[in-house]
């Protein structure tokens, strides 16, 4: 047989290639233009993103892309919105042009993900909604009178090191005051329609300038640059910049600040509706079914998603009742609550001990992840707690995105405000789901992945990625973090936390629940602190819809585990199933749905 390969192999060369079978020369061309119509997608993917990127410039600079400050003034601008929609129509209409099936099975996913996002994006653009949404331009879950500074303080999304670097930085912040100027325009345009924000985030707003204001000009986030600057800048050029930083602060940003504060007191706050719902705001009611299948990619209906929170919440409550046995409590759930908001053994008695259990729980984790994954991201992660002027309004904890050149490693924020309300029971879930494997495990592997387009690399699709973040917490149970009674506690508390959000969102926004009442029923369903409770349904408010994603996520990804688990039997490979719900980046539910019910197809 080797004689004759090698004679076929030298007739080759004389004689010129042998004709292949028709079925291998279908197989060629198969694969030839689904090479060719790839090419084509991602060449059209690419410039869509171009061109989307150029009419976002808060995200370019989240993203620490360096554009000329002149985009940011564009942001509450008409023109701004029309030109989005103007692209996406046009953008919709290259798409059709391309021939699905002959892409690859990897391209048809980022098909499909930029037919259904942008399909989405049209529809936000629409004008009747944009009368609804633009008016009330940010709020204090989410707004550019604290985002911004943390995004120019060092550490956030801009490079400090060398004076063009710094006067890029400058020109950013002297357009601080033309974006807050338009936005309060925004806001009276709503009031001018009756379309305007509650009392209740109109007042945290308030609480929020007085507190970025109230260390000074030499103590604001806006002025830690000048903490150090780098060496290699002269010293005379040193001096120049911090004088005009300086006067910045004192002549553009805090009058702006003021502005800001003087009209929200004085002007909005009087017209601000005293409900907290959407409900009763006009047109809320089908904004808030626009917001639900936002943030879930699910035409999901309000009272259903309600009916499904308080199942879960009573199926989470009959675990707690074993757990609290084994922590010694014989008493109902509602004493128990009580105990462990006072018992000092539930709660860190100092900042350093609560950071100190997040690093042990990060050392065991990151031993423990091979089991779990093929591949793990390059970037690092950090973890930190809040700046002291951020905690007060944030939860227990978040992930900040490195950069995607990994000079920037993600950030694990830890909260430290109000210390005797945090809990130790709670390190090893808040790690799972922030650091890793959640958050940063996710983010970064997608940022990581540049074959991926930039809609999966960066993408944001609320039940996909806290659904991710949520799934991953349950992995904590594998991985033998829940054999202590009190890590076990703390994740069925944060678990508890998700079916209540299932409950209180829809009870809000559908069912006309006051404040009081949406935190009662946190208080009395869960272990959590009155502040966290306060800052979780004050996030709902100003945020409607997205606390629904977390359940309604990770509910997907376990169903597709266990159909998965259930149709391969021991064949069944746990890290090539993480593989194909991480590998394709960010994606739409009902896409993740179809790709991993197709790999477990090939599979069987």
């Amino acid at each position: 047989m080797g004689l004759i390969r090698a004679f076929l192999a030298v007739l080759a060369l004389v004689a010129g290639p042998v004709p292949a079978p028709a079925q291998e020369v279908a197989t060629t061309q198969g694969a030839v233009a689904s090479s060719t119509e790839d090419g084509r997608l991602l060449a059209m993917l690419q410039s869509a993103a171009r061109a989307q990127a150029s009419l976002d410039p808060l995200g370019n600079l989240d993203r620490s892309e360096y554009r000329p400050a002149d985009g940011l003034k564009r942001l509450f601008d008409d023109d701004l919105a029309a030109a989005r929609r103007t692209g996406l129509r046009r953008q919709l209409g290259i798409l059709a042009q391309i021939d699905r099936s002959r892409l690859s099975p990897e391209r048809q996913l980022s098909y499909d993900a930029f037919l259904f996002q942008t399909r989405e994006e049209l529809g936000w653009l629409a004008p009747d909604i944009l009368a609804l949404t633009q008016v009330r331009p940010f709020n204090h879950f989410g707004g550019l009178h604290i985002d911004f500074p943390a995004m120019l303080v060092p550490g956030g999304s801009l490079s400090y090191e060398t004076e063009a670097d710094y006067r890029h930085a400058l020109s950013l912040l002297r357009s601080f005051p033309v974006m807050m100027d338009r936005a309060i325009g925004r806001f009276r345009q709503g009031m001018d329609s009756g379309v305007v924000e509650t009392r209740q985030t109109t007042a945290n707003m308030i609480a929020q300038i007085d507190a970025a204001i109230a260390s000074g000009p030499q103590g604001t986030p806006f002025a830690a640059p000048l903490s150090r600057l780098p060496d290699g800048i002269p010293l005379a050029r040193q001096t120049a910049i911090r004088g005009e930083w300086v006067a910045a602060i004192n002549q553009e940003i805090f009058p702006a600040y003021r502005r800001l504060r003087t009209f929200l007191a004085e002007e909005y706050l009087p017209a601000a509706r005293p409900s907290i719902g959407l409900s009763a705001m006009k047109g809320g009611d089908g904004l808030y079914r626009k917001y639900i299948r936002r943030h879930t990619t699910l035409p999901l209906e309000p009272a259903a998603i309600h009916t499904l929170g308080l199942a879960e919440v009573a199926r989470i409550q009959r675990e707690m009742e074993q757990v609290k046995g084994k922590l010694g409590f014989s008493g109902g759930l509602p004493a128990f609550f009580d105990h462990i908001r006072t018992d000092p053994r539930f709660h860190p008695s100092s900042a350093e001990e609560l950071g100190d259990g997040f690093a042990a729980v990060a050392r065991r984790v990151d031993a423990l992840l091979p089991r779990y994954f093929y591949r793990l991201p390059k970037a690092g992660l950090a973890i930190a707690p809040y700046p002291e002027y951020r905690g007060r309004f944030e939860a227990g904890g978040s992930y900040a995105l490195g950069s995607p050149d990994g000079r920037r490693p993600g950030v694990f924020w830890f909260n430290t405000y109000d210390l005797p309300s945090r809990f130790t029971s709670g390190t090893a879930t808040l790690y799972l789901h922030e650091g890793m494997p959640g958050h940063h495990l996710q983010a970064a592997l997608a940022q990581e992945n540049t074959a991926l387009p930039d809609l999966q690399r960066f993408g944001n699709i609320t039940a996909y990625v806290e659904g991710w973040a949520l799934y991953a917490e349950t992995l904590g149970f594998e991985m033998g973090l829940y054999d202590d009674p009190l890590q076990h506690w703390g994740t069925l508390d944060d678990e508890m936390l998700r079916a209540m959000r299932l409950v209180v969102d829809t009870g809000i926004h559908a069912k006309s629940w006051s404040r009081d009442q949406a935190i009662a029923y946190m208080l009395s369903n869960s272990g959590m602190g009155r502040s966290d409770a306060e800052a979780e349904v004050d996030r709902y408010i100003a945020n409607p819809g997205q606390a629904l994603a977390y359940k309604i996520g990770a509910l997907t990804i376990q169903r597709l585990r266990r159909e998965a688990e259930t149709a391969l039997g021991p064949r069944f490979d746990l890290r090539a199933f993480h593989g194909q719900v991480l590998d394709s980046g960010v994606l739409p539910l009902p896409v993740l749905e179809d790709k991993v019910r197709q790999w477990i197809a090939t599979q069987q």
